[in-house]
C-alpha cells in the first residue's frame, strides 16, 4: 500500500508539473513527509527536480526572462540552498515537519489573498536576490522553495512559458548545488539514489498528460482542487506534529 500511495503522488505531481510548470515538490514533501520522513521526501526529490526541470528549460530556452535576472535569481537560491542544508541536518524533524506545514499554509494564504496583486519589472529586479535565497533556504530545508520562488515569479504575472522556463530554470539551478550538499552530509544512499531515479521516470511519464490536459482544463477549478489537497495535507502534518507531542 505504501509503494501504491507513493507512486500515485508522483503520478500526480508529474501531472501538475506537466500542466503548470511547478508543483512537484509541493506535492510530494508533505505527502512523503507523512509517508516517510522529511529527508527521505529531499533525497528522492532530487533526481526528478534536476532532470524534470532541465527538461522543461530546453523546451522553453526561448521563452526565459534575462539572463541577468535569471543568474541572479539563482545564484542566491543556491547560497540559500546550503543555509537550508546545514538546518536541514542540525534542526530536530518534527520541527521541519511543522515547518513544511506552516510554509504550505503561507503559500495558500498568499495565493488565496493576493490573487491579483502585480509586481513590476523594477522592483523585481530590486527583490530577486533577496527572493532566490529565501527560496532556497526553504528548498535546502524543507525541500520546496514555491512558497517563495513560484509566489514571487507568479506576482509579476509573467506568460505562461516565459513563467515556465524562468522557474524551471531556477528550480534546475539549486538543485545542481543541492545534490553535493546532501552527499556530503551523508543524507543520501544508494537504496534513497535508485528510488530518486525511479520517482522521476514515473514523474516523466505523467508530465506529457498534464501538458496536454492542461490546455483544456479549466486553469481556476485546478488550482482550487490543488489547493484544497495541499491544505488538507498540511493540517494532517501539524495534526500528526500535536498527537506526537501530547503522545511524547
Amino acid at each position: 500500500m505504501l509503494i501504491l500511495l507513493s507512486i500515485l503522488t508522483l503520478v500526480l505531481a508529474g501531472f501538475v508539473k506537466g500542466a503548470i510548470g511547478s508543483g512537484v515538490p509541493l506535492i510530494v514533501v508533505p505527502i512523503f513527509t507523512v509517508l516517510y520522513d522529511i529527508q527521505t521526501a529531499i533525497v528522492v526529490l532530487l533526481v526528478p527536480n534536476l532532470l524534470s526541470n532541465m527538461l522543461q528549460v530546453w523546451r522553453y530556452r526561448r521563452h526565459l526572462l534575462p539572463l541577468r535576472f535569471l543568474a541572479g535569481f539563482a545564484a542566491s537560491g543556491g547560497v540559500g540552498v546550503l543555509l537550508g542544508t546545514w538546518a536541514l541536518v542540525s534542526i530536530n524533524e518534527k520541527l521541519l515537519s511543522i515547518t513544511v506545514a506552516v510554509t504550505m499554509l503561507a503559500y495558500l494564504g498568499v495565493r488565496v489573498l493576493r490573487r491579483d496583486a502585480e509586481l513590476g519589472r523594477a522592483l523585481a529586479n530590486r527583490l530577486v536576490i533577496p527572493a532566490g535565497l529565501c527560496g532556497g533556504v526553504l528548498q535546502g530545508a524543507v525541500g520546496m522553495s514555491a512558497p517563495v520562488s513560484v509566489a514571487f515569479l507568479n506576482f509579476m504575472r509573467l506568460e505562461r512559458r516565459v513563467f515556465i522556463g524562468s522557474i524551471s530554470t531556477f528550480f534546475a539551478a539549486i538543485t545542481v548545488v543541492q545534490l553535493p550538499a546532501l552527499l556530503s552530509v551523508g543524507l543520501v544512499t544508494w537504496p534513497l539514489a535508485m528510488a530518486s531515479v525511479a520517482a522521476f521516470l514515473v514523474i516523466w511519464l505523467a508530465m506529457p498528460l498534464g501538458g496536454r490536459l492542461g490546455n483544456y482544463l479549466d486553469r481556476d477549478v485546478f488550482d482550487k482542487v490543488i489547493m484544497a489537497l495541499l491544505f488538507i495535507i498540511a493540517m494532517r502534518i501539524l495534526l500528526d506534529a500535536l498527537i506526537s507531542s501530547v503522545n511524547g
